[in-house]
């Protein structure tokens, strides 16, 4: 008899030959497109800026949605530094380089400590043996049923969406990035303390034309906008249903890519903001495409066209899921601890 689900796992694994063939097609750089998208991203943010300079003499109510707006333009700043983490924006190395130093200074983010972390996210994404670093803490129901009472209630803590979505951002991009791990390089751990001192330089110069108090609002409405806006991004990325999560012995690039990361598809500005990575799909399975280029492979391509899309609204359903449950194969919530504890009362009874 076949088994359903490795039959259906080994239908959607693609032949290698054949998806490297088809990503290779999009993997050139334009100098042309590269240039525009950090012009028509910069220069709004730098004139976002500078209107909320101007309104200050006016109202702060008139510089909050101005500082929301900015937070919008940094997620798409963001995006720029990701994809030069990935060497994919320009041709150039060093242009990959200048410009990720230059956009992880704007968000807090040092280039080659984060390029780092993020290359073992792609590496690791969907293998249950190889959590824990770049990636949003996850369980299994087993594992959490087995942890302590301190240890569940860290993870509940965590996994709370005011915490997850708001605290943890600011937290992330205003303190943990400011200091390297043990076990980064020379290299990673200098990018840290050169991007620290162009953001203390770079603060020290606003305060002192916003004025320390102006500036700090001003700031923290923009980092919090767009530190919630991109982790969101990336816990739909990963925590949808019908997410492939796997074992290293059964962990499969391609299928993690296809199947581990999300199509979320946004409405067209949403998307803008975002800079084309809802096809996160075609991003895990080749990091080499330049995001101005993702939408055009996902609709050239029929290896892309039966990805079923996450859409904004089917995507706060991401909100329930909690733990990974190895038996179902899915995410689930808490609520389904109910029904496992109950299943064991009953295979042992007392």
């Amino acid at each position: 008899m076949i088994n359903d689900s490795n039959f259906a796992k080994a239908e959607c694994q693609p032949d290698a030959s054949a998806w490297k063939e088809i990503v290779a097609r999009y993997q050139q750089p334009s100098v042309g497109r590269g240039v525009w998208q950090i012009v028509n991203t910069l220069v709004p943010y730098a004139a976002l800026w500078y209107l909320m300079y101007l309104c200050l003499s006016v109202s702060y109510w008139l510089v909050v949605p101005l500082a929301i707006l900015a937070g919008a333009f940094l997620v798409r700043l963001f995006i720029i530094h990701h994809d030069c983490g990935h060497s994919s924006f320009f041709k150039s190395r060093k242009a990959n380089e200048i410009w990720g130093f230059i956009t992880g200074v704007l968000t807090f983010t040092p280039y080659f400590h984060w390029r780092w972390e993020h290359a073992v996210h792609h590496a690791t994404s969907g293998d249950l043996d190889r959590r824990g670093l770049g990636d949003i803490w996850t369980l299994t129901v087993q594992e959490y049923l087995e942890s302590s009472r301190w240890k569940r209630f860290a993870y509940r803590l965590a996994r709370n969406p005011i915490v997850l979505f708001v605290v943890a951002p600011l937290y992330m991009f205003l303190v943990k990035h400011r200091f390297p791990k043990a076990q980064a390089s020379p290299r990673e751990r200098h990018s840290v303390y050169w991007t620290n001192l162009a953001i203390f330089g770079l603060a020290a110069g606003l305060c002192w034309v916003f004025g320390i108090k102006a500036y700090l609002l001003i700031q923290l409405t923009v980092m919090a906008v767009a530190g919630t806006a991109g982790v969101w991004l990336f816990y739909v990325q990963h925590q949808f249903d019908g997410v492939y999560w796997e074992r290293a012995g059964e962990w499969d690039y391609a299928t993690a890519a296809l199947q581990g990361s999300s199509f979320y598809k946004l409405p067209k500005v949403l998307q803008w903001f975002s800079g084309n990575i809802g096809y996160h799909h075609i991003h895990h399975l080749s990091p080499r495409i330049p995001n101005y280029h993702l939408e055009k492979c996902h609709k050239a391509e029929p290896l892309f066209h039966n990805v079923k899309p996450v859409t904004l609204f089917s995507s706060f359903k991401s909100f329930t899921f909690r733990l990974w449950d190895e038996q179902r194969r899915k995410l689930v919530g808490y609520r389904h601890l109910r029904t496992i504890r109950r299943q064991q009362r009953h295979a042992n009874p007392t």
